[in-house]
C-alpha cells in the first residue's frame, strides 16, 4: 500500500500535520466508516466517512462520523440549496479522482465545496480518509476544516 496520495500530498503541501492510520479494508462491509474504526481500535464517532454528494444539482463533499447518516434536509441548508442527494458512485470517482471506499476531501481532483460535520470539533484528533482504501488520516478538525475551507454544520440525521 503506499503511503503518498493525491490526499496526502495535498495536505504535505498545505503543511498540515497528521499521521497515517492504515487497516486492513474490507469491501464486503456493510458499513465500510464503522469497519475501518473496528479495525483501528477507534471510537466509530471519531472516525468520519467523505461522502459526495448534489445540491441542487451542483456537487459537494460531505464529511460526516462513521456511525451517523447524512440529513439530506441539513446537507441543503448548509449550502443555501432546496434539496440534496447522494451522487452515484461513478461520479464520485470521477470528480473526485478516488476510488468509492477511498475518497477523501483532500487533493480532489476538482476541489468542490465541503462541509464537515460540527461534532469533529470535540476531538482533538480525527481520523478521516487518506485517499486510498485503507488508508486513514489523522489530524485536527481545525486544520481538516483549514485546509478544505469547509463549513462545520450540524449534517446528521
Amino acid at each position: 500500500m503506499s503511503k503518498t496520495t493525491p490526499a496526502t500530498a495535498a495536505l504535505t503541501k498545505a503543511v498540515i500535520a497528521f499521521e497515517l492510520f492504515p487497516y486492513d479494508y474490507d469491501p464486503n462491509a456493510p458499513r465500510v466508516g464503522l469497519q475501518a474504526a473496528e479495525a483501528l481500535g477507534k471510537a466509530p464517532e471519531q472516525v468520519f466517512k467523505t461522502l459526495m454528494a448534489e445540491v441542487d444539482g451542483k456537487p459537494v463533499c460531505v464529511v460526516v462520523p462513521s456511525d451517523c447518516e447524512v440529513s439530506m434536509k441539513k446537507l441543503a441548508a448548509t449550502f443555501g440549496g432546496k434539496s440534496a442527494n447522494m451522487m452515484k458512485p461513478e461520479g464520485a470517482e470521477r470528480l473526485t479522482g478516488f476510488k468509492v471506499g477511498g475518497i477523501s476531501p483532500f487533493g480532489q481532483r476538482k476541489q468542490v465545496p465541503t462541509a464537515i460535520d460540527e461534532t469533529a470539533t470535540l476531538f482533538d484528533q480525527v481520523l478521516i480518509n487518506g485517499g486510498q482504501r485503507g488508508l486513514l488520516v489523522g489530524l485536527s478538525p481545525d486544520d481538516a476544516v483549514r485546509v478544505t475551507s469547509a463549513k462545520l454544520a450540524d449534517l446528521t440525521a
